[in-house]
């Protein structure tokens, strides 16, 4: 039985830069997203470490976080049955390359640092991710 889940989807800056946040929307309210919030922050390298410390023993930690707060992004608040998985299927494969055919990252995605979306891995990221950027 599939259940009704929110989950945090970031179009990344790579994606805004290249003005793609509503071709990125429409993928996802045509896989039935509804989004429930949104909006466009730039963030500073220490929320961006903040925010990823789940991530600050592996390598890429810094480039990461130096590249989530290079430009504006869109963090938004997604909605629909058993979303964080098929938000995860719909992004697709980390590097563009590996993602399926349909997939924002196949579509979009430049690189394997510069992908173009996040999204929570799981329902206990996805509150605290939520939480993260909607504090109210």
């Amino acid at each position: 039985m599939s259940k009704l889940e929110q989950t945090l989807s970031i179009i990344k800056p790579d994606a805004v830069e290249r003005n793609l946040e509503n071709e990125i929307k429409v993928m996802f309210k045509n896989d039935g997203f509804l989004i429930l919030k949104e909006k466009k922050i730039q963030i500073e390298k220490s929320e961006a470490e903040n925010f990823y410390k789940v991530h600050q023993t592996k390598p890429f930690y810094n480039d990461l976080c130096s590249y989530l707060s290079s430009g504006p992004i869109i963090v938004m608040v997604l909605e629909r049955n058993n979303a964080v998985l098929r938000n995860r299927e719909l992004m697709g494969a980390t590097n563009p390359k590996d993602a399926k055919e349909g997939t924002i990252r196949k579509k979009y995605g430049i690189s394997i640092d510069k992908n173009s979306v996040h999204g929570s891995d799981s329902l206990e990221n996805a509150k605290i991710e939520i939480d993260f950027f909607f504090k109210d």
